[in-house]
C-alpha cells in the first residue's frame, strides 16, 4: 500500500514537472504575440471616458475568458482526434500574423491621410453630445473581444504545437495554464497602461517636488510607451509568424538551424531571427497582395 502511494506521488510529481517545463516553453513561444496583444487591446479601449476605462477592460477580459473556454476544448479535440491538423493550423496562424503586420505597416505608411481622417472622425464622434456613448462603448468591447479571439487562437495553436504528443492530462494542464496566465497577465497590464495617465496626473498634483516630477515623467512617457508597444508588437508579428512558417517547412527550418549553429553565439541567434523576420515579411506581403486583389475584384463587381 505504501509502495503504491509512493509510486502514485512520483507519477504526479513527474506530470507536474512536465507541465511546468512545457508551460515555460509555451510561454516563451507565445510571448511574441503578447506585445501585440497588449498594444492592440490598450488601443481598443482608449477613447472612452476615464471612469469607464477599467469597466471596459474588465468586460473585454471576461470576453477573453469566454474565447479561451471555446478554444481550449477545440484545441484538445484537434490534438486528440485530428493531430495532423495542428501544423496546418499553425501555418495559417503564422501567415495571418505576418499579414496583420504588413497590413498595419501598409495602412500607416501608404494610407496616412486615411488613417488621420479615421482618427479625427473617431475623436469628433466621442466629443459630440449627440453620440450614444453606451453604444460606442459596446462597439469597442465587441471589437476588442473579436481581436482577442484571433490572438487567443494564435496563442492556443502555438501552445498546442508545443504539447503535441504529450499525455492528455499534460496537454490540458498546459493549455489551461497558458490561457489563464496570458489572460490575467495581458488584461492586468492593459488596465495599468490605460490608467498610467491618471496615475501621472494624480502624482503631478501632489505636494512634493519628487512626486510632481515623477507624475510629469509618467505623463510624458505614457504616449511613448504605447508607441513602443505598437512597434514591438508589429516586430513580434513577423518574428513569431515567420518562425512558425520556417519551422513548418522542414527543409527551410533545418537550413536556418544549421546556419545558426555554424555561425554560433550572438551572430547565429540574430541571423536566425533575421531569417524568420524576412520570411514573415515576404509571406505577409504575398497574403496582403492576395487579399487586396480579392477586394478589388469584389468592388469591381
Amino acid at each position: 500500500m505504501a509502495t503504491s502511494l509512493l509510486l502514485l506521488l512520483d507519477d504526479i510529481a513527474t506530470v507536474l514537472d512536465d507541465v511546468s517545463v512545457l508551460t515555460k516553453v509555451a510561454a516563451k513561444k507565445t510571448a511574441g504575440v503578447l506585445g501585440d496583444d497588449l498594444a492592440l487591446n490598450a488601443q481598443q479601449v482608449s477613447g472612452v471616458s476615464a471612469n469607464r476605462e477599467l469597466p471596459v477592460v474588465w468586460a473585454v477580459c471576461k470576453g477573453s475568458f469566454v474565447n479561451k473556454a471555446i478554444l481550449v476544448p477545440a484545441a484538445l479535440a484537434i490534438g486528440t482526434w485530428l493531430p495532423w491538423l495542428v501544423t496546418p493550423l499553425l501555418m495559417i496562424g503564422g501567415a495571418f500574423l505576418c499579414f496583420e503586420g504588413c497590413e498595419k505597416l501598409a495602412h500607416k505608411f501608404l494610407h496616412k491621410q486615411e488613417h488621420a481622417a479615421d482618427t479625427a472622425r473617431h475623436e469628433q464622434a466621442v466629443a459630440s453630445q449627440d453620440v450614444d456613448l453606451v453604444a460606442v462603448e459596446k462597439q469597442k468591447i465587441k471589437g476588442a473581444v473579436r481581436t482577442d479571439f484571433i490572438l487567443s487562437a494564435e496563442i492556443i495553436a502555438i501552445t498546442l504545437g508545443t504539447v503535441q504528443g504529450q499525455p492528455f492530462v499534460t496537454q490540458l494542464s498546459v493549455l489551461v495554464g497558458i490561457a489563464l496566465v496570458m489572460t490575467v497577465g495581458v488584461y492586468g497590464l492593459v488596465a495599468g497602461i490605460v490608467k498610467l495617465d491618471d496615475a501621472g496626473l494624480y502624482l503631478s498634483q501632489r505636494e512634493g517636488a519628487g512626486s510632481r516630477a515623477l507624475g510629469r515623467g509618467i505623463l510624458a512617457a505614457a504616449p511613448w510607451l504605447m508607441k513602443g508597444l505598437s512597434v514591438a508588437g508589429t516586430a513580434a508579428m513577423f518574428l513569431v509568424g515567420g518562425g512558425i512558417l520556417v519551422h513548418g517547412v522542414p527543409a527551410l527550418g533545418h537550413a536556418v538551424e544549421a546556419w545558426a549553429a555554424n555561425a554560433g553565439g550572438l551572430l547565429g541567434g540574430l541571423g536566425s531571427m533575421g531569417a524568420n523576420a524576412a520570411v514573415g515579411v515576404v509571406a505577409g506581403s504575398i497574403v496582403l497582395a492576395a487579399v487586396e486583389g480579392v477586394k478589388r475584384v469584389r468592388r469591381a463587381r
